[in-house]
This record gives structure tokens, sequence and C-alpha cells, in this order.
């Protein structure tokens, strides 16, 4: 009798960060490796909100909560939703967690028994699959392609639902393409949604205030309202606000899918850190004048990226509309041979080799399900990024 559960046996450990492990391997021994596979802003968090953490340690606040979130923490995540989204929540509704992925994770456990279906699109974030199958779920995978800049069409969404399918993971914009979904795409899908009563669905909004080029970000309960009822729209500070470290993410839907949450975190981390809780009080109610500025950083990043990168035979890479992640297709370039002699069959073997042959940290496409593209976060300075994309374009240029 195996030692460890079988549950266990049907997951995976995460691409992004085995591969920025082993960057950090590399650069530990001396290597000059640039890493683009990390989802991490390279900002700082902003000074008010740092100032509110010290103000809470100095206030005593560093006690246990309410298991999942402070009053005012919920409250704030309630004004947030009305002031940019109009809909209407309340403290009972909202959950607060240790990151977004715990409150996913959280609604997936307290949701999903044998034989549940979960809908997610490819490329998705490479937690997804494997929360739903921890959870005992099934996830059915709905493959996007660059035809359609990796958004899911109707049609698409109709033919991945069956009598089984529980949740709809929705992501927008997207890690790992960056794509966003208009008004009119997304009141698409939900049209489709509307047709099947029995499916609910988990938004993931983790980089809605990542939207460029005059794109407007919209929430599937905002587009439809009579979802609302059958929604659970996650969201969390650590992207726009540059507080990956502080591990808060909420999530607001039905009352008692938010109890059946809360039941889950008692039982596991019980409540996020308290300093943390109030850092994101400050974030949500305080100023977002450093938004923009950030986001014209991000656009400039983009568009570096995205022009270094296409200038190379062999790569096409869509322009995304946000978060900060292109996602390449290398199609051109599969079955060609690296200089140290390596055939590239594969998106993961195109990865490894740019690291060890180029030093360029980037992660495969296979870990997000849809090869044969690659990742490149260009949330890193533009000198870092213009120096790496100029090692890409250098070692493709040497493939034969």
């Amino acid at each position: 009798m195996s030692f460890l559960s079988e549950t266990l046996s049907r997951v995976k450990p995460s691409p992004t960060i085995a591969m920025t492990a082993k960057a950090a391997e590399l650069k530990a021994a001396g290597r000059d490796v640039i890493g683009l596979s990390a989802g991490e802003p390279d900002f700082d968090t902003p000074q008010n909100i740092k100032d509110a953490a010290v103000a809470a340690i100095a206030a005593g606040k560093t006690k246990y909560t309410a298991p999942d979130g402070i009053p005012e923490l919920k409250q704030a995540v309630c004004a947030k939703m009305k002031r940019d989204h109009g809909l209407d929540y309340t403290p009972a509704q909202v959950s607060v967690g240790t990151g977004g992925k715990q409150t996913l994770y959280n609604a997936l456990m307290a949701t999903l028994n044998e034989g549940d279906e979960v809908v997610i699109p490819a490329p998705y974030w490479v937690s997804y699959p494997d929360m739903v199958l921890l959870a005992g779920g099934t996830p059915v995978i709905a493959e996007t392609s660059l035809q359609t800049n990796f958004k899911l069409t109707a049609d698409q969404l109709e033919a991945a639902i069956t009598p089984k399918t529980k949740w709809f993971i929705f992501n927008s914009p997207s890690n790992p393409t960056g794509a966003g979904y208009s008004r009119a795409e997304l009141k698409e899908l939900t049209d489709v949604l509307m047709r099947h009563p029995h499916v609910w669905v988990m938004t993931d909004d983790m980089y809605e205030h990542l939207a460029y080029d005059g794109f407007e970000f919209c929430t599937p309960a905002q587009v439809e309202p009579a979802l609302y009822e059958r929604t659970l729209t996650c969201n969390g500070v650590s992207k726009a606000y540059a507080m990956t470290g502080w591990r808060i993410g909420y999530a607001a839907g039905p009352e008692k899918l938010i109890a059946a949450m809360r039941k889950v975190q008692s039982q596991s981390t019980s409540n996020p850190c308290s300093v943390s809780q109030w850092a994101a009080v400050e974030a949500l109610n305080g100023t977002q004048a450093f938004l923009a500025p950030n986001n014209e950083k991000f656009v400039r990043r983009r568009d570096l990226v995205v022009s270094m990168l296409s200038e190379i035979e062999g790569i096409s890479c869509p322009v995304p509309e946000g978060a900060f992640y292109v996602y390449p297709s290398i199609a051109g370039l599969i079955g060609k041979t690296t200089p140290a002699g390596k055939v590239i069959e594969t998106d993961e073997d195109f990865a490894t080799a740019l690291l060890e042959e180029a030093d360029v940290a980037v992660v495969f496409g296979a870990a997000f399900g849809l090869s044969p593209n690659f990742r490149v976060s260009y949330a890193t300075s533009d000198e870092a990024l213009e120096e790496a994309c100029r090692r890409i374009q250098t070692f493709c240029a040497a493939l034969t």
C-alpha cells in the first residue's frame, strides 16, 4: 500500500514555478540568466499600501481574524465590486483567502464530486486543471487557437458542456495569452451559459486593471445579470497592486457558496495574514493613481517584445489586450536543430534549449495546455526584455 495519496498522483507540480527555480539555480551557478517565466510585476508595492501595513503592525493588528477575512476588507471588496462593475454584494457574500489561488481552490473543494466536469479553455493558467483533479473533478479542456487570438468561441463552449458540467472557468485578460474578451465576445459566451442553468461560472479577474489600448474590461455577471446567482467572481491584489508576496485574494458570490468555502478554509489555513488584509483594504479603498502610469510601462514593454519576437522567422506573436504576457507560436521552428545539436520536437524542447544555450527562461506552451507555443512575461525591465529578445533572435537565427 502506497504511503502517499492516490489523489496526488493525478496532479503535477507547477511548471512555471519549476522553470523559475531552474533558472534561479543556473543564475546561482554564475550564469547570466534572464528570467521571463515568473508572473510577477517588478514594481514595488505602492507606498500608501506599505504604510497601511506598518500602521496595522503598530496598532497591534497582528492577531487571528475571522477565517475568511476582516469585515473592513470584505466591505472594501463590496465597494470595489459596486464601483467597478455595478454589482451589489454584502460582506456575507465575500470570501478572502491567502492569494487568489486559494479562493479558486476552496470553491472547487466545496462543490466538486467525483464525475463532475469543469470546462477550462486552453491555453489556461497551469493550476486550473490540477486543482479540479485535486478536488475530485474532471477537467474538460476546450482548445482555442491562434486564429481566434486564443479566445473561446460560443460554439466551442456549447460543445464542451455536458449534463455533468458543474463549472466553467473563465479568465480575461488571460494568463498565459493576455487575450481579453470584449463585451460582445463575452455576451456570446454568457448567452450559451443561459441555456445551461446547471453550469456555474468561476471567473478569474486577476488581471482586470492590466488592460491596454482602450480595451474595456468586463466580468460575466456584469454582462449578463441573470448569471449573478451562479457566478463566483474571483480577484486579488497581487498583480495590479504589485502585492504578489502579500498573498491576498478574494471572491464574491452566492452566500451559500461563500459559506461552504469558509468551511473549507476554516479547516485548512484559517485566516489570511492579518497585516496583509489591512494593506489590501488600503489597496482597494486608497488611490488608484499609480495604475495608469504602470500600465503605460507595460504597454511599452509589450510592444517591445511583440516587435522583436515578430521579426523572427518561424514565430507568430499576436498582440495581447492585457495582463503582462505574450504567447508566441513556434510552429515554424518545430523540427529544427539547435547549435548544440538538440532537435526541437516540442515547445518544451524549445524552452529547455533556450535556457541551456541562450540563458533565457520562458515557459513552454504544453504547461498551459496548448502547443507549440511559449509564454513570455514582460513584467521586468525594458533593458532585460530587450537583451532577452535579442538572445532569442540570435538563438532562433542559428537553428538549422
